[in-house]
């Protein structure tokens, strides 16, 4: 299934069913199908407010949790030493686990990045501890990143962030593969292209179709597969069971150099979610609930 060794050795699912905003009521059947379609990664984060419904899913699949890759994300208002400390215990509790597999920081926090700093410290002390397996960071540019460098330890496994064929931020993927981090792709078929309005679908896009025409798959299929084939983590997410099982079914075909490299010049350089910059806890901040 062309698992990804991160650079601590944890060996972690390529494509793992993601549930932003997807409902709380819907979360638990979304994941449980997906479990039972063979998806053996499950990406949530304390903000999405559906950890608890995460962990019903996984547990009423009837796969052992063993076998189930999770990985849940901190909210910046939980950001600091302690503060980060206690969001593990929040997640872990309503997740129904008492080890998490992949945790990362949601966001770096840009005008009070010791805050950052604090909570990645604490994520490396749940590493020390065995109460995570792997820590990680999202929407991290270059500057983030060496900035936390600069004051920390261990190396990030991946930097989750926005990355689909119209985006492809090339200035990060690089920076993530000079220091070993996996990149790892949210809206990673550019569904945030076809909600946002920004007048462009990747699901219209001639070249991705004309690409899927020749092997029978949908443009879903073939933005997977790209995703894939170029060393990245994927998280789709769906919450319909013939859209979750597709976006799995992506292990059976290959594209050539030639199909990548049309993949890869339709990068338009648009972002579609927030400027990470931008992001300060006056905006985006809000409390996480206690488990």
């Amino acid at each position: 299934m062309m698992n990804i060794t991160l650079n601590n050795g944890v060996v972690m699912p390529p494509i793992g069913l993601g549930v932003f905003q997807t409902p709380p009521d819907e979360t638990t059947d979304a994941v449980a199908f997906a479990l039972q379609t063979g998806y053996r990664h499950i990406d949530t984060a304390a903000a999405y407010a559906n950890e608890r419904e995460v962990g019903e899913g996984i547990r009423r699949s009837g796969v052992d949790r063993s076998k189930v890759f999770i990985e849940t994300k901190v909210w910046i208002s939980d950001y600091g030493y302690d503060e980060t400390l206690h969001a593990f215990d929040k997640s872990a509790g309503k997740l129904g686990v008492d080890q998490i597999d992949l945790l990362i920081l949601h966001q770096a926090l840009p005008g009070e990045f010791e805050k950052t700093i604090g909570a990645y410290r604490a994520l490396e002390r749940l590493l020390a501890d065995g109460k995570v397996r792997a820590i990680g960071v999202s929407n991290f540019m270059r500057s983030h990143l060496d900035a936390l460098a600069d004051s920390t330890a261990i190396v990030p496994s991946i930097n989750q962030i926005e990355l689909h064929p119209y985006f492809q931020q090339p200035d990060v993927q690089a920076a993530d593969a000079e220091r070993g981090i996996v990149t790892q792709a949210w809206s990673p078929i550019g569904g945030i292209t076809s909600y946002r309005g920004t007048g462009k679908s990747s699901f219209e896009e001639p070249v991705i179709l004309d690409i899927a025409k020749q092997f029978d798959k949908s443009a879903a299929q073939v933005m997977l597969r790209w995703q894939l084939q170029h060393g990245r983590s994927a998280i789709p997410k769906s919450t319909k069971p013939e859209r979750i099982a597709e976006n799995f079914d992506v292990f059976d075909f290959e594209l050539d150099a030639d199909q990548m490299g049309a993949i890869d010049a339709l990068d338009t350089g648009v972002r579609g979610g927030p400027e990470p910059e931008a992001v300060t806890l006056e905006a985006f901040g809000r409390e996480i609930p206690e488990a």
